[in-house]
């Protein structure tokens, strides 16, 4: 009788256990996904620009100044919710604003910043995506804080929000200044 009554508990020990998990999972905020290059520094690259435009962006080309590095796609929605952010952000002149234009076409990128406005200094094409895997992207949008040697010290996942750089990115850039 007792090895009877564990083998109908069993299912339903199993199922809180997971419930438990899946519980806790939905309480994670996605934008805070830990990156395995958390200070370290920026893996090597040299992109080549997205065209005529644009200048490219290499890993050289993060040292000297604190930077932030969007990986972004016209493909991407949430990066166009991001966008006018980002816009604002380039007039302030705050902190250095970097693209990393991925797995795109460069005609629909030339359009889309034409039509969205170009925020970035530099724009460097990741066409087949192995910078992104270098970096360790998980999807677009994603921006990285870099610091002045080079180094990554955040990753943001997602769009960014006006509550996210005030609270997390632009406190860290300051900080990161001194």
């Amino acid at each position: 009788m007792n090895s009877r009554r564990l083998f109908f508990l069993l299912p339903v020990i199993v199922f809180g256990v997971l419930c438990a998990f899946f519980l806790r999972g939905l309480s994670l905020d996605p934008s805070t996904v830990p990156t395995a290059l958390a200070d370290k520094p920026v893996p090597f690259f040299d992109l080549p620009p997205l065209d005529d435009e644009a200048i490219g962006l290499a890993s050289s080309d993060l040292v000297g100044e604190v930077a932030l590095v969007n990986v972004f796609a016209s493909w991407c929605l949430p990066c166009r919710v991001e966008h006018p952010l980002l816009m604002e952000l380039a007039v302030t002149g705050k902190v250095a604003l970097h693209g990393v234009n991925y797995k795109d076409k460069t005609e629909d990128a030339r359009a889309w910043l034409d039509e969205l406005g170009d925020p970035f200094l530099r724009i460097g094409a990741d066409r087949d995506g192995r910078v992104g895997i270098d970096l360790g992207v998980y999807g677009v949008p994603e921006t990285f804080v870099v610091d002045r040697t080079g180094r990554i010290r955040y990753k943001h996942v997602g769009p960014i929000s006006q509550s996210d750089l005030e609270k997390y990115l632009l406190p860290l850039v300051e900080k990161l200044r001194q």
